[in-house]
């Protein structure tokens, strides 16, 4: 234990925040999203990312990186979101060996639905409780951490 350099005081306070924050804010997000759309969190999340997308249509590689997730967990989610309709999957014409994840109307019109109440969320969470500046440094922290966590840039997010 002679190796390890332990969090001084302010570094402790900034940690147990960030922990605090990591466990309260999905629960929140998923608890609005529940109520007013009967959906997660990652399933709202999964729906936005594909109706941002040429076509509303994503690889099913491509949507796990903007999501921020493996493809084990994105298929689950996808196979979710296809029984209740919002999603189809097909095979990729380009490349036979992946597989199209689509944005159905059904699924368009879930995700305009739901999009309002989950952006006053956010805002009442997170943006709204910052200084504009502040949003800002917010940013620049989570690329520094993502950049740590993802060297690689294979999620969506760490891009620039």
């Amino acid at each position: 234990m002679d190796d390890v350099t332990w969090l001084d005081s302010d570094e402790h306070t900034a940690w147990v925040r960030l922990m605090a924050v990591l466990t309260l804010l999905p629960g929140a997000l998923d608890t609005q999203l529940g109520r007013d759309s009967d959906l997660n969190h990652f399933e709202y999340f999964t729906l936005a990312m594909l109706s941002e997308a040429p076509g509303r249509r994503l690889r099913m590689s491509a949507l796990a990186a903007r999501t921020n997730a493996t493809l084990p967990r994105l298929s689950r989610v996808v196979s979710r979101l296809e029984t209740a309709g919002l999603v189809e999957r097909s095979p990729c014409p380009e490349d036979g060996r992946a597989t199209n994840a689509t944005l159905t109307e059904a699924g368009w019109e879930k995700v305009v639905q739901a999009a309002p109440g989950h952006v006053r969320t956010a805002r009442e969470l997170v943006v709204d409780a910052l200084e504009p500046e502040q949003v800002g440094q917010l940013a620049e922290i989570a690329r520094r951490i993502l950049t740590t966590l993802d060297p690689e840039q294979k999620m969506f997010a760490t891009s620039d």
